[in-house]
């Protein structure tokens, strides 16, 4: 189970990261960035979920102090939406991704599992096995009965991303965020292109169920028709 280390000088929010995540990882607690670069150097931390504004040192501060000890880390900032220069010097001096507050509690575990899998280390991601459908993170293959459809990173990114959490709707908005980041200047058309990339692909490979499926009005989401499987 990997380990998250909480970082936020408010109790209730510490308390309700909490609840969110705590049947998915194990968790330590900072109210403050002093208290989570100690815990840090003391502790085997996967991810950090960082709060920008506390006092005493900062969650910017902290997030630079982080990377010099862990450069590999990964760093979620937790902002506040009148945050906006904060957020752009915190992804400048290494933090990962952002959640804007308030957030949903699935959207956080989705920004969560990205930045795990990218980030991971020694440890093999789960491979999902849907049918005839296997997607392999370690590899970075996606099969068909057997035979290997070539995805680009991004077609492969947007499939496993989806296929991790079948059933799921994502919108354009939040597959763009989560597949593109703040970094890519990309229509949201793009969500589009790609989708029906992965789809064409899937089918000239001769899948027998197409599951990725068009929520009218809404986005996309991965139909496991209740046979999918994770290893």
């Amino acid at each position: 189970m990997k380990t998250i280390l909480i970082v936020d000088d408010e109790k209730q929010m510490r308390t309700m990261l909490t609840l969110y995540l705590r049947n998915e990882f194990k968790l330590i607690e900072a109210e403050n960035g002093n208290e989570a670069i100690h815990t840090l150097k003391q502790n085997e931390i996967d991810l950090v979920l960082l709060d920008i504004m506390m006092p005493a040192l900062d969650g910017i501060e902290a997030c630079k102090q982080m990377k010099t000890i862990k450069p590999d880390i990964p760093i979620i900032l937790l902002t506040a939406l009148n945050e906006t220069s904060q957020k752009v010097e915190g992804l400048t001096i290494g933090a990962d991704d952002y959640v804007v507050k308030p957030f949903e509690p699935e959207e956080l575990l989705a920004r969560i599992q990205v930045q795990l899998r990218h980030y991971q280390k020694g440890e093999q991601a789960k491979t999902i096995q849907f049918k005839e459908l296997k997607i392999d993170p370690l590899s970075h293959t996606v099969t068909v009965k057997g035979k290997e459809i070539k995805y680009s990173p991004k077609e492969f990114d947007l499939l496993y991303l989806m296929a991790s959490h079948p059933n799921r709707v994502y919108t354009r908005e939040q597959l763009l965020d989560l597949i593109w980041g703040l970094d890519d200047i990309v229509d949201i058309r793009t969500v589009d292109s790609h989708v029906r990339y992965v789809r064409d692909k899937l089918k000239k490979a001769g899948i027998s169920h197409q599951p990725i499926e068009t929520v009218w009005g809404v986005g996309y989401k991965f139909d496991q028709e209740d046979n999918n499987e994770t290893k």
